[in-house]
């Protein structure tokens, strides 16, 4: 398992059970990292790890382990629902991109997606900043030219997530900073 430290007071049943819920839902359907082929569940874990960072909400840090699972598996929020309550259904709804590819291009359907996430509570805010800092990190490391439409998109996302965790706001900012600069001292070589 190991999403969180077993002396963290954070980690609560209701952890503990997400984690295993996610786990198999990435599994069921052989999900790995787009880069590194790893077990899909390593980033939502990774996300967990950072919103336990700053906060104990058990809630919160189920979510964060949950927040892929509606969008890129057959688990639906009913589900989610069903087995870990509705506060945890709704933050998983706030965290899932609404746009479908028939919605139109790329762009057209991530301004779809910024509008949902700007009506989010701070909570569903707060994880979505630990989602930032998680895929930057990889798409940076390992996909620099689609870094850069990303990273583009990304500063428009963290207009609407003023209201998320300070912290992960302040870090997933300098993160896109530092990632812009990388980008530039890569391609001026």
């Amino acid at each position: 398992m190991g999403v969180l430290s077993s002396r963290n007071p954070a980690m609560t049943d209701l952890v503990i059970q997400a984690d295993a819920f996610a786990a198999a839902a990435h599994a069921a359907i052989d999900h790995r990292r787009k880069y590194t082929g790893e077990p899909y569940i390593e980033h939502p874990r990774e996300v967990a790890r950072i919103v336990a960072s700053v906060t104990a909400d058990h809630e919160v840090i189920a979510a964060a382990l949950l927040h892929d699972t509606v969008e890129d598996t057959p688990v639906t929020l009913e589900q989610i629902e069903d087995l870990f309550g509705p506060r945890v259904a709704s933050l998983v709804e706030q965290l899932t991109d609404v746009s479908r590819p028939e919605d139109g291009n790329r762009r057209t359907r991530k301004a779809i997606d910024l509008a949902h996430t700007a009506t989010a509570t701070p909570e569903a805010k707060t994880v979505k900043l630990a989602d930032l800092i998680s895929n930057t990190r990889t798409i940076v490391e390992f996909d620099p030219d689609f870094a850069r439409v990303y990273l583009a998109e990304k500063a428009r996302l963290l207009e609407v997530l003023k209201e998320g965790n300070a912290d992960l706001h302040a870090m997933a900012s300098m993160l896109l900073v530092q990632s812009r600069q990388r980008l530039y001292e890569a391609s001026e070589r």
